[in-house]
């Protein structure tokens, strides 16, 4: 199967999703410590703070022109726009996404945040705009195929993913060295200071097809999981304006063009 296809099953942009319902929590858990702001407050401000990656290509980053590009930027940028205001984008690592929407530090988390039960309660989802399993690069020279064949070895992860959870929870035996930021994860891969990175298989990929002499040799480990924006939890009010908009962007094949633009170019 040709690598586009696969990506695009990968992916499963938002045909496949906006018919399913909020995947928000009514859990108690994860109080919040600050008051998320209400739309007529955001609209006041003229800014939607969105917290995304700095560092997670083709998704989110920082370009050489110190702008924020990626996917989950050109829905940042949309959401704003409909809702009448600017994107203020705030950089975040994975281990504090919950962090910064509890701390009313962002409205909203667009950082390839993955839905899972412990999140829930911790913040609300609103619906999915992409699918997305584990995946695990390594050396060419050296590729791990199988999961089994990093026992024994090191499986370099970042702090907060679900990467780290999968691995700590189902395969104990095999070694962890954790960073912060995605961009010092694949410096200690390049450095060989670990046997492969585990992340989601739709950044190793494109990773992958960027740095020669490295391969995805597993491309999808656990189920599929679901990304989708996260808002602090019980603010009903701007979850249901992100869950029309998603709907709406649906239908006029905003994720297609989104790919397109900002995918396509890594994914050919």
């Amino acid at each position: 199967m040709k690598l586009t296809k696969k990506i695009f099953a990968l992916l499963a942009l938002v045909f496949a999703l906006v018919a399913v319902t909020a995947c928000s929590s009514n859990s108690s858990s994860g109080k919040s410590t600050a008051k998320a702001r209400t739309i007529e407050e955001i609209k006041k401000s003229g800014e939607l703070r969105i917290a995304v990656f700095a560092d997670k290509k083709p998704f989110g980053y920082v370009d050489n022109k110190g702008a924020y590009q990626g996917y989950d930027i050109e829905l940042g940028n949309r959401l704003a726009k409909d809702l009448g205001v600017k994107p203020k984008y705030v950089s975040v690592d994975a281990a504090n996404r919950a962090e910064f929407l509890i701390s009313n530090k962002v409205d909203i988390t667009l950082a390839n945040f993955t839905v899972t039960d412990e999140r829930k309660k911790q913040v609300d989802f609103a619906l999915p705009y992409m699918k997305v399993s584990i995946g695990v690069v390594s050396p060419k020279d050296k590729v791990i195929k199988d999961v089994k064949e990093l026992e024994g070895k090191t499986s370099i992860v970042t702090k907060g993913t679900t990467a780290e959870t999968y691995f700590e929870k189902n395969y104990p035996n095999i070694k962890l060295q954790k960073y912060d930021q995605y961009s010092d994860a694949y410096q200690a891969l390049l450095d060989g200071r670990g046997d492969a990175f585990s992340t989601d298989n739709t950044e190793v990929l494109a990773w992958a097809l960027e740095n020669k002499g490295y391969e995805v040799g597993i491309t999808s480990l656990g189920d599929p999981d679901t990304i989708a924006p996260a808002v602090q939890k019980g603010n009903k009010e701007l979850l249901d304006f992100i869950n029309k908009d998603i709907k709406k962007l649906g239908e006029e094949n905003f994720f297609h063009k989104d790919y397109e633009k900002t995918l396509h170019p890594t994914y050919g």
